[in-house]
């Protein structure tokens, strides 16, 4: 079969990361997606490990030739999603996912509308609230922005082909394992020819 491309997005603090990290042990055929940056790499980094890390020449050179399915800048570095790794990791028969913001989620759709788009959400504003607050890396003020932010990107989960509660970590990866599993049983996935070489001649097995 050929695999497929899962996005995952959500608002900052609904434990995309979280949720990723405990599903990959359960499908061994499950890749990340690694994203193209004009960052440097941090100690302990490895390119085409970790990231692609490119120039801001080579990053340009990739947007002119149509190279990225999305493409955003964070702090003064940009980050994109190779189409090659994405389409090469595809036909391999890998399922590939990348967590990405709702921005990056619509310039893919464009590009790949046979995507699996899943939201991912936290259980109340007050939980998400809590979660920013346990991480001690944001200032009350930077929270409220998050807060406010969320709220704008929950109306886009109507964009979204599943949509998970992220209220219990098991449970809610379960359930993108689940999504992940189902998809790949869909029939437009699999491959006829060999599907129909396999079973040609079916009629003289002896039984």
């Amino acid at each position: 079969m050929k695999g497929f491309l899962i996005v995952l997005s959500g608002p900052s603090g609904a434990g995309k990361n979280s949720v990723m990290n405990a599903v990959f042990p359960t499908i061994p055929n499950l890749k990340y997606s690694i994203s193209v940056t004009t960052r440097p790499p941090r100690v302990g980094e490895v390119d085409e490990v970790n990231y692609f890390f490119r120039s801001e020449e080579e990053f340009d050179r990739m947007l002119e030739e149509d190279l990225l399915l999305e493409s955003a800048t964070f702090v003064g570095y940009r980050y994109g999603t190779p189409k090659s790794f994405v389409h090469e990791q595809i036909q391999a028969g890998n399922a590939v996912i990348m967590d990405i913001d709702i921005q990056g989620a619509a310039q893919i759709r464009e590009k790949m509308p046979e995507a699996v788009f899943v939201f991912l959400l936290p259980p109340t504003p007050e939980e998400l609230s809590r979660r920013l607050k346990l991480r001690g890396s944001d200032s009350d003020e930077v929270i409220k922005r998050r807060l406010a932010k969320s709220y704008e990107e929950i109306k886009h989960i109507v964009d979204y082909d599943y949509y998970i509660v992220n209220d219990d970590l098991a449970r809610a990866a379960e359930q993108l394992r689940q999504i992940i599993m189902s998809e790949w049983l869909r029939v437009s996935r699999i491959d006829m020819k060999r599907l129909q070489g396999l079973w040609e001649g079916g009629s003289s097995v002896e039984v």
